[in-house]
C-alpha cells in the first residue's frame, strides 16, 4: 500500500527502533528498514514503509489506541467475498491481526505500487472500475459478525459541537484570529446547515460503506488496477455516504464531471442518488474536516509545518462554504 494523498503529519513519537523489532516478531519478517511516511489528515494515526531483508515491502499502520474491530474484521471479509480492489490487513505469524505497542496498535499490509489518485485523476477504465468496485461493495450483505462491528448511521455528527467548543480558542488565537474573523460566521452557519439537512433526511436502505472513498484512498500503477485502502471508519448507511465522494467536486485536483459520471455510472449502474442524503454528507464532512483541522492547528505539540498544512486546507473548505452560492 502506498499513499500519497496531499496532507502532512508528524511523527508519532515513538522509538523506531523498538517499533522496527516489534514487526519483525510480531509478523516474522527480517526488517531492514523503517521508513517514516508524513501523509495522511487523521492526527491519531501514522503510516511506515517497512523494507525487509529479502526485497519485500509492507504498509504498517500505527494507531494512537486501538483500531476499531471493523476495521480490522471487514477488510478481510469483502476480500472473500471476491472484492478484490480491498488492501486487507496481513495476519500475525501466532494469529490474529491487530497487534499491540504500547498505547498503540499495529495492522501490516502489502505494499502496493502506484499512488493515490487525488492528484493524477482516474483514468477512463478506472472510472469504470470505481464504479463496479462500490456497485459491489454495496451489494455484499454484512454477516452476524460483521453487522456486530460496524457503525450505524444515526445523523448525529458531533462536529458542530468541536467547532462551538474550539470558536472562541480560534478567535483569540494569534495562528487563526484573522481566519476566524473572515470564515467564523460561515463556519457556524454551516454546523446549523448540517443539523436542518440532519433532521430532514429521509428514510434509506443501509448497505456497507467505505465511508471516505475519495481518491486519495485509491491506490494504482498508472491505468491498472484500483487498490482501496484506509478501511479505519466503515458504517452501515446509505449509499449515499459513498456516492458523495463521487459526485462532490470536493474530492481530489480532477473532480468528476458529466464525462466522468456517466463512466462512473457504466460500472456502478445507473443510480440516481438522493439529493438531501448527499447535501447532508458533503455539508457534514466540511463541518467534521473543518473541526480537525482546527484542533491540529490549536494543538501546542504540532509542528509548524503540520500547521500551515492544516490552515492550507482549512481555508479551502472555509472558501467554498463562504461562497454566496454555496449549496451541498
Amino acid at each position: 500500500m502506498t499513499w500519497d494523498a496531499p496532507a502532512v503529519i508528524d511523527k508519532p513519537g515513538v522509538d523506531e527502533r523498538l517499533l522496527a523489532a516489534e514487526v519483525a516478531d510480531a509478523w516474522a519478517v527480517d526488517v531492514a528498514d523503517l521508513v517514516f511516511l508524513p501523509v495522511g489528515l487523521d492526527g491519531q494515526a501514522w503510516a511506515y514503509r517497512v523494507d525487509t531483508s529479502d526485497g519485500g515491502r509492507w504498509f504498517l499502520k500505527l494507531r494512537r489506541g486501538e483500531f476499531t474491530p471493523a476495521a480490522v474484521l471487514l477488510p478481510s471479509f469483502l476480500r472473500a467475498h471476491g472484492i478484490r480492489q480491498v488492501v486487507a490487513p496481513v495476519d500475525l505469524a501466532g494469529g490474529g491481526t491487530a497487534h499491540r505497542f504500547g498505547d498503540h496498535q499495529l495492522l501490516l499490509y502489502p505494499y502496493r505500487d502506484g499512488g493515490s489518485l487525488w492528484g493524477r485523476g482516474l483514468t477512463d477504465r478506472q472510472w469504470i472500475e470505481y464504479g463496479e468496485f462500490l456497485a459491489h461493495l454495496h451489494a455484499v450483505p454484512p454477516s452476524t459478525e460483521i453487522a456486530a462491528v460496524l457503525p450505524v448511521e444515526t445523523y448525529r455528527s458531533d462536529a458542530g459541537e468541536r467547532l462551538r467548543a474550539l470558536a472562541e480558542q480560534a478567535a483569540t488565537s494569534a495562528a487563526l484570529g484573522a481566519f476566524w474573523h473572515r470564515y467564523g460566521d460561515p463556519l457556524h452557519r454551516l454546523a446549523e446547515t448540517v443539523d436542518a439537512l440532519a433532521a430532514s433526511v429521509p428514510p434509506a436502505p443501509h448497505v456497507i460503506c467505505h465511508a471516505d472513498i475519495h481518491p486519495g484512498n485509491l491506490i494504482a500503477d498508472g491505468d491498472g488496477p484500483l487498490h482501496v485502502v484506509d478501511w479505519d471508519a466503515p458504517v452501515l448507511a446509505p449509499r449515499e455516504r459513498d456516492l458523495m465522494f463521487v459526485h462532490s467536486p470536493d474530492f481530489g485536483d480532477h473532480p468528476i464531471d458529466a464525462r466522468r459520471a456517466a463512466l462512473f455510472h457504466q460500472g456502478y449502474g445507473p443510480v440516481e442518488p438522493e439529493p438531501t442524503l448527499l447535501s447532508y454528507y458533503r455539508a457534514e464532512r466540511h463541518l467534521d474536516d473543518v473541526a480537525a483541522f482546527l484542533a491540529g492547528i490549536l494543538d501546542p505539540g504540532a509542528s509548524a509545518e503540520s500547521q500551515a498544512n492544516d490552515l492550507h486546507w482549512l481555508t479551502r473548505i472555509a472558501e467554498t462554504v463562504a461562497d454566496p452560492g454555496y449549496a451541498p
